[in-house]
């Protein structure tokens, strides 16, 4: 005699066996630090930097030795070199704070291609009172 078998401990196997690899991928999968470039120096492998661009600003994105420029911590002193390669965006300037994602090499944070992001600064200020 055959013993029929309920739906829903398939369901609730299943649902259990999909949590679990949610939360692998988040826990495990593609973590990376983000950090202030005051904090580079300290972190190996791959980052993701938030500083905002200090000039001069140099060279072509789409040139093989890529956009060169400095980023500072936000509201702060210290600043490390960048070596960007990829779109940069319309926000792009000296002044904005900005996030990259790479890896130190010899003192340059060597970013990711097409790893920029820009902040619109209207996000970040108070909202006018009317």
């Amino acid at each position: 005699m055959r013993v029929s078998r309920s739906p829903a401990r398939l369901i609730v196997a299943l649902s259990i066996a999909a949590a679990r690899a949610v939360l692998y991928t988040a826990i495990a999968g593609q973590g990376t630090a983000t950090i202030k470039p005051s904090q580079l120096s300290s972190h190996v492998g791959k980052v993701q930097i938030v500083g905002t661009v200090v000039g001069p600003v140099h060279g072509d994105s789409y040139a093989p030795g890529g956009l060169r420029f400095r980023m500072r911590d936000v509201g702060g002193k210290v600043s490390v070199p960048v070596v960007y390669t990829g779109d940069v965006g319309a926000l792009f300037k000296v002044g904005q704070n900005i996030l990259v994602t790479g890896r130190l090499h010899t003192g340059t944070l060597v970013a990711d291609r097409n790893s920029m992001l820009t902040k619109c600064p209207s996000k970040y200020l108070p909202k006018k009172s009317s």
